[in-house]
């Protein structure tokens, strides 16, 4: 395992193209990341999390061009993803091609979709092949000391050694100050509903789409 820093992330890029895994910053918290397209990769994050199945990564997109070859849009899609991407907001969107959906089924279907700012978002823009991500922690601990996905790399080596994972990268980004999620827009239909909220406010959403939005 190897501590890299931001200015390195060609490493990373690498590493994630090898079916390899990367751990990196984000201003949430750090993120694991793997090759989407990559069954075992993916599927050994749901193992070392106890993350469920059917709790999807998130499908990082390294452009807006790159989500509309692989998704359908509707027109409030479209409004937020111009307006929040890239930023805090995940869409839930419906594949163009079934077979896309088949061979990168860790990020479900429809598909949890961002366009990352940061480090995270140069990963993307990076590879060569489509990046799949997910908070740094152990799925489904709420207990009263469950801290949350880690924001230092002290919580990060923690994660790991309770996950038993093998991470191949480490990108070193200090502390993630933010400590929240991101929010979760469901734009399988025309009208988007919001599934989650987090960083982009309910009602920065209301304004993008220029109706009430409320959480479903």
């Amino acid at each position: 395992m190897r501590t890299i820093h931001p200015g390195e992330l060609d490493t990373a890029a690498r590493a994630i193209e090898a079916g390899e895994l990367v751990i990196l910053p984000t201003n949430r918290w750090y993120m694991i990341c793997a090759n989407a397209s990559n069954a075992d990769a993916s599927g050994s994050i749901f193992t070392g999390k106890r993350r469920p199945s059917g709790k999807s990564l998130a499908y990082v997109v390294p452009s807006l061009a790159i989500c509309e070859q692989h998704f359908q849009l509707g027109a409030e899609a479209r409004k937020l993803a111009q307006q929040f991407w890239p930023g805090d907001l995940a869409l839930l969107l419906p594949w163009r091609d079934p077979d896309d959906a088949a061979r990168h089924a860790a990020v479900g279907s429809p598909a949890l979709t961002t366009m990352a700012p940061g480090v995270l978002g140069e990963l993307a823009a990076r590879t060569k092949v489509p990046v799949a991500a997910t908070t740094a922690n152990i799925s489904g601990d709420a207990g009263p000391n469950d801290r949350g996905p880690a924001v230092t790399l002290d919580e990060v080596h923690t994660f790991l050694a309770a996950s038993g994972l093998a991470v191949s990268v480490i990108v070193d980004g200090g502390v993630c100050p933010a400590a929240n999620h991101m929010t979760i827009v469901d734009c399988f239909t025309p009208e988007a509903k919001l599934v989650r909220t987090g960083l982009v406010h309910q009602r920065a959403i209301t304004a993008a789409l220029g109706r009430e939005v409320r959480p479903s």
